[in-house]
């Protein structure tokens, strides 16, 4: 069974109705949408109403006809085990070299989606919304090498987020398939 999900990665910002950034950060710069392009699983999260109880949630992302990027975030609830889903649209805020968008779930509200860290493949990102409630640890696979995920954690850290609220989002084997 599939259900509208109640909200997504990029959703929390919509919430707070802003498009900012967290004071003391920035974006990345030599950003390539095409190589940001497809899926991506959410490792871990800051908890948030709308993704309460998800695992196994995945993003991916597509070019719109308008040139912004379709959105869907897909997670599964596995004590009720059914998936929620939501699709959005973002939009650069800045240049298109600059890793900071604006996206939206809910008509013309927007919400800050700004990428702090991302490696030179696009293999993992380390993403906030507009202040420091939110943030995402993502990769491109459903596990991340321990190494490289205690580096993002420990540089959300330097950046003043409270690492030691993130929840460790289940992949893999606890995912069913469709």
């Amino acid at each position: 069974m599939l259900r509208p999900l109640g909200g997504s990665l990029a959703a929390t910002a919509l919430l707070a109705g802003c498009t900012g950034m967290p004071s003391g950060t920035e974006p990345v710069t030599d950003f390539e949408l095409d190589r940001y392009l497809g899926q991506w699983y959410e490792i871990a999260r800051l908890d948030h109403s709308f993704e309460r109880g998800l695992d196994c949630v995945t993003a991916h992302y597509r070019l719109r006809d308008d040139d912004g990027v379709k959105v869907i975030n897909r997670g599964y609830n596995i004590e009720e085990q059914r998936w929620d889903e939501a699709e959005g649209r973002a939009y650069f805020i800045e240049d298109e070299t600059v890793g900071r968008l604006k996206v939206s779930f809910f008509g013309p509200f927007f919400g800050g989606y700004n990428i702090l860290e991302l490696d030179d493949a696009y293999q993992w990102a380390l993403v906030a919304g507009p202040n420091r409630d939110y943030l995402w640890i993502l990769s491109r696979t459903p596990q991340m090498d321990a190494d490289t995920e205690a580096r993002l954690r420990a540089r959300a850290a330097e950046l003043d987020f409270p690492t030691d609220e993130l929840i460790d989002v289940k992949q893999g084997e606890a995912c069913p398939s469709d």
